[in-house]
Formats: C-alpha cells, structure tokens, sequence
C-alpha cells in the first residue's frame, strides 16, 4: 500500500520542518506549502489524502483557504486539520463549520498530531470503502435492471429503436416490447415516481405483472388493471405508476392505446403528420382502482410512433410540459426520413439537450408489414 499523502501548509519554516519530520519518520509521504494560494494549487494537482492548515498566515488565511478547498469539487472530500495558536472556543467552532475535520492548537506536540492525522485517514479510508461498496451495489443493480430490458436486436420482427439514460445508476423508468401472437406486438413504457433505487427495485416487479397479463387471453385494460391491484400494495406513500401500453395489430392494421397517467402516444404516418394521442386517465397503484382510457387508431405501413417518459418534455430547456411537447412532437417529424435507430437518439438530443434532469426513455417503432 502506498503511504498516504499529507499537504502541510505553514508560513513558518520552523513549523513545517518540524511536522514534516514528525510525519516523515513515521513514513509518511510529505508536501509543503506556506501560503493558501499554494496550498490550494497542490492540493488540486497532487489529491494529497490529508491536509494539515494553518490559520493565521499573510494574504489568504487558513479558513478563506479552507472555504476554497471545499466548494471545489476536486478537492472537497480532502480532510483539513486546523493548526492555530487561537485556542478560543470561538475560532475552533469557526474552523469546523467552515468545513475542518478537527483543530490542534499551538503549541503543539508530534503524538498529538500523529495520533489525530492517524485516526482522520482512517475514518476517510472507512469512508471511501463504503462509497466503494455502495457504488458496486449500484453496479449491480443498474447491470440486472439493463440485463432485462428487451434490445432491438433480441426482438427485431418488433421492428423497435429505444434511449434509455437513467438519471442515477439505476433508474424508475422502465419498457417492455412482447410477442402478442402472428403479427401482433406489445409496446409498453412506465414511470415509477422518484428515481434511484427504491424506484429501480419496482421496474423488475412492473415488467413481471406486464408479462403475466399479457396475450390474447388479456385485453389491454385487464393488463393495466392487474399492474394497478398489485402495485397499489408494493408502492410505498404518495408513491405512483404511470404508463402507455400500445398494442400493434399488424394484420388489421390496428394500434390499440391505453394510458394511465402518461404523457400522451405520439404517431408519425409516412408523410411526416403527426398526430397526438392524449388520453385523460389516473395513475397506477394511487387510487385504488384507475380509471382507464384506450383508443384505436388506424395505421399503415411505415407510419410511426414514440412513447416516451416525462423526462423527456420536462426539462429546464425552456418552457413547460406542453412546450416540451411540441419540441418533441416537432423532432420526431423533422427526424422522419432517418433509420429508426438513429432517430431515437436525434430526437432526444434535439427534445431536452445534453443535459437531463430526470430518466430519459424514447422508445420508437415501426409499423411494418
């Protein structure tokens, strides 16, 4: 293991050769520095694992230098021990809230600071092996929750394209394209309130209901109320479902629309109309029981259509949700002559940017034959 790395920081020389050399013979690796300006510039280019500050030095003070360390994100997370001849409550009070981990007044003596530098690396070392274990959690649960997302090339007769970033490692929002039967598809997008893992846990649970009331014995309400009864018993408070399930009949070239909450079905035909399918119904799992609205629309081969999530049209881009909606609405006819799979991603970063502020789910398809 590598020594840890500590910036001592002093405008008196005697001061830092007398720290450095205790730190030093106790195999510590040692950075010096003797005013906050310098202090700050080290810090930033070497990450030492532990800083070591003085209070009183000319031009910057340790606390300006302190409060500079700790809004940038480069050096936040680096621990700052005060070192000051001020012994007042008043000033060490002052140190830690401007972000310091501990205060070691002057004079000071080598097994102090010895023992105090040794038990702040150990709580960051504690630290960071948590963060490191949570982020793998993390991992893995982003990792199941991609392994059972459908992908085009699993189910190409679907004839589908999808964006899907989640906003954290996992995400609350989730689809499913299925297998209806000879020329007959499933299309269905969701979005559980929230986001992050508790939402995440939820997606795996929505797709199992889905598919368990799914097929010619189900119409698409039995569908959606099925995910109603059980979600409303595993979604905690003022927790809620919204989706779209769409259900493609390629034979009778029908598109049968159900929504429950959800921002509307968008449909683009072969010469680029497009066509709004907004349905007024309630949320899942919130009510109890939803009120449902379904919709059949007439479609022809090479027509199109986009379902979608909030996050999409909900953006700081400009605007509302409905402004966000015709920014959508407008991509995907502008985006009409491209293959579907680079349409998905054109349409999303023409709709909200490089920037998003919650999941992002566009999923296309395509009429066929």
């Amino acid at each position: 293991m590598d020594a840890p790395t500590i910036l001592v920081v002093d405008d008196t020389a005697t001061n830092l050769e007398l720290v450095r050399g205790v730190l030093d013979s106790e195999g510590f690796r040692t950075l010096a520095a003797d005013n906050g300006a310098d202090a700050y510039g080290i810090s930033r280019a070497e990450q030492p694992d532990l800083i070591l500050l003085d209070v009183l030095m000319p031009g910057e003070s340790g606390f300006e230098t302190c409060a500079r360390l700790k809004s940038d994100p480069a050096t936040a997370d680096i621990p700052i021990i005060f070192l000051s001849s001020l012994a007042d409550v008043k000033s060490k009070v002052a140190g830690l809230k401007i972000g310091g981990v501990d205060y070691i007044t002057k004079p000071m003596h080598g097994e102090e600071v010895l023992a105090r530098v040794r038990v702040h690396l150990r709580i960051r070392q504690n630290n960071r092996a948590l963060v490191e274990q949570q982020r793998a959690r993390l991992n893995q649960l982003r990792d199941a929750q991609q392994a059972i997302l459908v992908r085009p090339e699993d189910l190409p007769e679907a004839n589908f394209a999808v964006h899907y970033k989640p906003l954290e490692e996992a995400g609350g929002d989730c689809y499913d394209v299925l297998p209806l039967g000879a020329g007959i598809f499933g299309y269905f997008v969701a979005d559980i309130s929230g986001h992050g893992v508790s939402a995440a846990y939820l997606t795996s649970a929505v797709k199992a209901l889905l598919r368990q009331y799914s097929g010619p014995m189900y119409s698409l309400g039995d569908a959606m109320r099925g995910v109603d009864s059980v979600m409303s018993q595993m979604l905690a408070d003022e927790q809620y479902l919204t989706a779209c399930y769409a259900r493609l009949n390629r034979q009778t070239e029908r598109l049968s629309v159900i929504s429950a909450g959800h921002p509307p079905l968008i449909v683009v035909d072969r010469a680029g109309r497009p066509q709004v399918v907004e349905l007024d119904s309630d949320p899942l799992g919130i009510f109890g029981g939803a009120i449902l609205q379904r919709t059949d629309i007439r479609v022809s081969p090479s027509d199109r259509f986009f379902l979608y999530s909030d996050g999409l049209i909900e953006s700081s881009s400009g605007g509302g949700r409905r402004e966000g909606l015709e920014r959508l609405v407008d991509a995907c006819v502008r985006n009409r002559a491209l293959r579907l799979a680079e349409s998905v991603d054109a349409i999303v970063g023409q709709t909200i940017g490089p920037s998003a502020e919650d999941d992002v789910l566009l999923l296309a398809a395509e009429v066929g034959r």
